[in-house]
């Protein structure tokens, strides 16, 4: 993705700011220790801006999500399936422009979208999210989970304010039980 931005920035003049989860930098493992999931290869061709990136076929849930919403969505995804609730896991890439068009068929899809929002409550990403799949008609169920809106404390009480997995389950959970 930073290439493209840079390839955006000379091709075009475009402006782009890249944000990255520090909190991850040090991941390599998605599951299982050693599992090295959290790695890539390097992508041989350019991430198009404005497109998202799903991950999996579930057709009981959609979770879109960005950031570090992306590593917990995982997780919690490959646990939902043990519960026998099938997702797939949508990660949004760009939040501006937003990848309204993947977001649309991904939660059509499933007719159930999970917004995971690392963000605050107020004033997030998620609230983009929801306004832009409103305006283009789904009308399907959804649920929003976002970190609280609070300043974040430093060590471990900021596991009282941070988005977590438990509450991601939790909420997919509920939803994916909605109209069932």
């Amino acid at each position: 993705m930073l290439h493209t931005c840079v390839a955006a920035a000379k091709a075009a003049g475009a402006v782009c700011v890249f944000l990255e989860p520090i909190a991850l930098y040090h991941t390599r493992d998605l599951h299982d220790d050693g599992d090295d999931g959290w790695l890539a290869a390097y992508p041989a061709a350019a991430v198009p801006i404005g497109r998202a990136r799903t991950y999996g076929e579930g057709t009981d849930l959609t979770i879109l999500t960005f950031g570090n919403g992306l590593r917990m969505s995982l997780r919690v995804a490959r646990r939902l399936e043990a519960l026998g609730i099938r997702a797939r896991v949508v990660d949004l890439r760009w939040l501006a422009p937003l990848p309204v068009n993947d977001m649309i068929r991904e939660a059509s899809a499933t007719g159930r979208v999970l917004i995971v929002d690392e963000t605050r409550a107020t004033g997030g990403v998620g609230e983009g999210i929801l306004a832009e799949l409103l305006e283009h008609g789904f009308a399907g169920a959804v649920e929003r989970v976002a970190s609280r809106d609070s300043f974040i404390p430093l060590g471990d009480a900021a596991l009282e304010v941070l988005l977590s997995e438990d509450t991601i389950e939790a909420a997919a959970i509920k939803l994916a039980g909605a109209g069932t």
